[in-house]
């Protein structure tokens, strides 16, 4: 096989390629709203998926997803955009039931890459309980994957980003810290062990978390990703609350505050600060805490605000399924700040 260096390697892999939060903003706010009362999940909430109700009992979640490599190794990299894409439908309470292939990649590389791409995407589709069903590829020229999904979810049960409440406890199920760790490794200065944990993290499904989120008094869910944890939480509060974070209870993967204080991070982790960092106050926190909170994560964890008297038995229940997670916050009322963050991570 060609070497992935030179062949599919990018620069701004995974969720770094979105862009920015506030020049997204600016053009959506210009278009049309939808009229049919059918949808019930649009684009207005900037929520994870859209949501159609199909009939009585019955509505279909939509979403797409796709990116440049983020990691060396094709099949590694179809996993995780793979988990990627399919995360917005259990973010939103949902199933997925299918998967169509979304494919750009340049004519003069060996196809036994992009071979090895679509295996590991179809084998997580099927690990999802989905059916591949299809998909489009063109040239271009650098390598894009992704899948558009389907799924489906009860009209009542649906999951949205910005229905938290008052008191609720907010549980993060996956670490932060896959940007600024895949940072390091292009730099060659990632360790190891923080590399094989952001490798398990963004290839490991949101499926199991939300299934063990469906068994609580879950009032709102987001799955983190390119906007941050400090974008998506800001999301989630909508403006009608703020909330209260504890850095040192935030999951994290194994060195990366020492990556960013060597200042390894993405230009999109400055997009977010540009775009959220005025609704953010830092108390005792550090240079690297702050770099931490804006940097992109792709195939990042569920947020939930979970009711504060499941809180600890949802962690407890999260904890089991293997990757450090951790009960970061609370939701309290509206204040001057949307987000007030305590303490640094280390």
């Amino acid at each position: 096989m060609a070497d992935l260096k030179e062949t599919v390697f990018c620069k701004s892999g995974g969720c770094t390629a979105k862009l920015g939060a506030g020049a997204l903003r600016r053009i959506l706010e210009k278009l049309p709203r939808p009229q049919d009362p059918r949808l019930l999940v649009g684009f207005e909430a900037s929520d994870d998926a859209a949501v159609y109700r199909a009939a009585d009992g019955i509505a279909i979640v939509h979403t797409l997803d796709f990116f440049p490599p983020v990691v060396e190794d094709p099949y590694l990299y179809g996993q995780i955009a793979a988990a990627n894409a399919l995360s917005d439908v259990w973010a939103m309470g949902g199933k997925p039931v299918t998967a169509l292939n979304i494919v750009c990649f340049p004519e003069a590389l060996d196809m036994n890459l992009l071979g090895s791409i679509l295996q590991g995407g179809a084998e997580k589709v099927r690990e999802a309980g989905a059916s591949l069903a299809g998909g489009h590829s063109i040239l271009d020229d650098g390598v894009k994957y992704g899948l558009s999904v389907t799924g489906i979810v009860h009209p009542e049960e649906i999951w949205r980003n910005n229905a938290c409440q008052e008191g609720d406890a907010l549980l993060l199920s996956k670490p932060i810290g896959v940007g600024i760790v895949c940072a390091a490794a292009r730099a060659g200065q990632a360790s190891q062990q923080a590399l094989a944990m952001a490798h398990r993290s963004m290839a490991t499904l949101n499926r199991y978390a939300a299934e063990v989120l469906h068994g609580f008094q879950t009032h709102a869910v987001t799955d983190v990703t390119g906007f941050s944890l400090l974008g998506h939480l800001t999301e989630m509060l909508d403006g009608r609350f703020s909330a209260v974070l504890e850095a040192e209870a935030i999951p994290r993967i194994p060195g990366c505050a020492a990556y960013a204080d060597a200042c390894l991070g993405t230009a999109a982790g400055q997009r977010n600060r540009n775009s959220f960092g005025a609704g953010v106050s830092f108390e005792g926190s550090s240079f690297a805490t702050e770099e931490l909170l804006f940097d992109p994560q792709t195939s990042g964890g569920l947020l939930s605000a979970v009711a504060p008297a499941d809180a600890p038995q949802a962690l407890r229940a999260l904890r089991a399924l293997g990757l450090p997670c951790g009960r970061i916050g609370t939701v309290v009322s509206k204040g001057e700040k949307a987000i007030r963050v305590k303490g640094e991570i280390r």
